[in-house]
This record gives structure tokens, C-alpha cells and sequence, in this order.
């Protein structure tokens, strides 16, 4: 191919592409930065413990959100790093926890449904806590860009609500059987309202639970 005949083809390309780009805009007409950390945070009722919604970005070829930015979550964290990563199915009628770690390996945790949808259950075990004892539910779904921040001191735990839930975990130590603890998910004491069957498919581990009583608490 001679040099015109490469040039032709060339400006035939780039008015193509031009082209498409001025009917994109047409429709979207202001396609935000991607790549931006665009969050809203709301804390909730239990001090530290904060309900995350990241924005999607649409478009002719499907969707795009933030599930972590290491300059925003710093904020979020009050400086803890995440150190490992889980993935997790649950099938229908589970219910999972009520789980969290102690001493040195206690905790922090990222929670977020990618599909499916799940009952997300906290409860506060900082005895120095105003709300030492309570315990807050969250609905997260996959179709929701949504995720909860839950600082160490608290048990964590969740039922499906659908025929399975898949569930992206972001936590700040790596597991520890040695730390591990479960507080028991049907305490009388806390009379969590479970969005769940009477009786729900359970680990052995989980339905062997230690009552708050009886648990071991953070100061």
C-alpha cells in the first residue's frame, strides 16, 4: 500500500471513530472519570460501623464501580490495611456467625454481596461501648452498589435471603483459628431478629456459639 492510499485509509478510520464518539456523547453527555473515588458514607447506629455506596457508571458496554481505593478507605479505616481476601457462597436457608477475632488478629471487615441478597448482622462487644450488646441489621444485595465497614470489636454474621448469595470479604488481619471466636447467632440475650428459618443450615462450629455472656469481649 502506497503512502496516499495509507493516508486515505487512515482519515476514513479516524472519521469513523469520531463519529461514534460524538453518538456516545449524544446520549451520555457527561461521562464522569471512572477511575474517580466517588463514595457516600454514612455512619450508623453503632459508633465506627459505616454503610459505603460506591457509584456505577453505565454505558453501551455494561457497568463499572470502585469496590476499594487505598486513598479513600484510609479515611473509612482509620489507617487499618486489609490483608486478605474472601470469597464465600451461601446457599438458600444459611445463616452464618456470629463471627470475629480477638488479641492481636482481631478484625476490621469490608462486607459486600456481589450477587444474590443476604441479612447482615453486627453486634457491638466493646464493653467501653455506649452500645455494648446491640446489634444492627443491614439489607445488601447484589444489585446495589453497597457495602458495610465493620471495625474491629464487633461479631459479624449474615442469612441468605435468595437461592445463594455470593459474598466479597476485605478484612485487616488474616484468619487465626487460634483467635477465632463465635458468638452464639440465637442468643436469647440479644434477640437478634433474624430474617431466617427457625432452624437455618448451620456450620457445627456455628451452632455450638458462645453466648454473650460467656464470650470473649474487647475492652
Amino acid at each position: 500500500m502506497d503512502e496516499t492510499k495509507a493516508n486515505r485509509k487512515r482519515v476514513v478510520e479516524e472519521t469513523r471513530l469520531n463519529k461514534y464518539i460524538n453518538q456516545l456523547y449524544s446520549v451520555w453527555p457527561e461521562i464522569p472519570n471512572p477511575y474517580a473515588p466517588r463514595m457516600k458514607i454514612t455512619p450508623l447506629s453503632l459508633e465506627g460501623v459505616k454503610l459505603i455506596s460506591v457509584e456505577r457508571y453505565e454505558d453501551s458496554r455494561g457497568c463499572f464501580s470502585d469496590h476499594w481505593h487505598i486513598e479513600k478507605f484510609k479515611e473509612i479505616t482509620d489507617g487499618l490495611e486489609f490483608k486478605q481476601d474472601s470469597f464465600v457462597t451461601s446457599y438458600s436457608k444459611v445463616v452464618r456467625g456470629l463471627h470475629y477475632q480477638v488479641g492481636e488478629k482481631a478484625q476490621g471487615k469490608l462486607v459486600r454481596c456481589i450477587h444474590g441478597r443476604i441479612q447482615d448482622v453486627i453486634v457491638d462487644l466493646r464493653k467501653s461501648s455506649k452500645t455494648f450488646g446491640k446489634w444492627i441489621n443491614i439489607y445488601l444485595s447484589g444489585d446495589h452498589h453497597e457495602m458495610v465497614w465493620i471495625p474491629p470489636g464487633f461479631a459479624h454474621g449474615y442469612s441468605t435471603l435468595e437461592n445463594d448469595a455470593d459474598v466479597l470479604y476485605k478484612m485487616t488481619e488474616i484468619h487465626s483459628p487460634d483467635h477465632e471466636r463465635t458468638l452464639l447467632w440465637n442468643d436469647p440475650d440479644l434477640a437478634i431478629t433474624w430474617d431466617a428459618p427457625k432452624k437455618p443450615i448451620l456450620s457445627l462450629k456455628d451452632s455450638k456459639g458462645i453466648p454473650l455472656k460467656e464470650c470473649d469481649l474487647f475492652d
